[in-house]
């Protein structure tokens, strides 16, 4: 049987942390979870750290400050892959995205590489979001799919199965990204990989507890971002890349 981690980056997320990694154990027998803290002041690692030590599938590393989602991602697949994982999840901390949709991702890894849990695959399937902030995200994933050529309808996805071969094919350290900015370098690097990418629906929730972390800063990181992953797909497609 296959063997899974769910990475989890949380800052602040001590109101839902422990139902969601209960839900995640639950609907597979095949994940453990991994929480990767930045220090929360709401003593998120400290109850991480007591379900730890009740429950060997739940694993935590703590960071000492605020150092964002994207090294976040790359120091769990880093730990995914010299822990012998064979394929891993990005997930958010605040019931999103719905664990109970786990299994289904994992169903397809015979057959893809990438299974991205797409808000935008069947029209629109996002709940509570204020339009403004549904317009742009809706509409930033498609400029970035028609400048950066990628064939995803939901390149900001954070709701995201890698196999084990997507993870050791590229070269996560060279990523200088975050938010926005990390999911649409980790689809193009896959994609440019030449590995198989799969779109499944979802329905992306707003945030149940707690707050939001988007920024104006990632929104620009991220479109400064496609133009550069244009001009690296003229030059050098491989460039993050092992």
């Amino acid at each position: 049987m296959l063997k899974g981690l769910v990475i989890i980056p949380t800052y602040n997320e001590a109101a839902n942390i422990d139902r969601i990694i209960n839900i995640i154990l639950a609907v597979s027998n095949q994940l453990e979870v991994l929480v990767i803290d930045d220090n929360s002041p709401d003593h998120t690692a400290k109850v991480v750290r007591k379900m730890s030590s009740e429950n060997k599938r739940i694993h935590l590393r703590t960071r000492p400050r605020k150092m964002g989602l994207g090294t976040a991602y790359v120091m769990g697949f880093d730990y995914a892959l010299k822990h012998g994982y064979d394929f891993a999840f990005e997930m958010d901390a605040d019931f999103s995205h719905d664990p109970v949709e786990l299994p289904n991702f994992i169903n397809l890894l015979n057959e893809y590489d990438l299974v991205i849990g797409s808000r935008y695959i069947q029209g629109i399937s996002v709940v509570n979001w204020p339009m403004k902030r549904l317009l742009l995200s809706f509409f930033a994933c498609i400029f970035a799919r028609v400048v950066t050529g990628i064939p995803v309808k939901d390149l900001t996805s954070g709701f995201k199965c890698y196999s084990r071969g997507a993870l050791a094919r590229v070269d996560w350290q060279k990523f200088e990204v975050d938010g926005y900015g990390f999911q649409i370098q980790s689809v193009y690097s896959v994609f440019k990989a030449g590995l198989r990418i799969k779109e499944i629906p979802i329905i992306f929730v707003e945030r149940r507890a707690g707050e939001s972390k988007m920024s104006k800063r990632i929104i620009w990181e991220a479109f400064w971002l496609v133009w550069k992953l244009r001009i690296f797909s003229i030059f050098n497609g491989k460039k993050y890349l092992k």
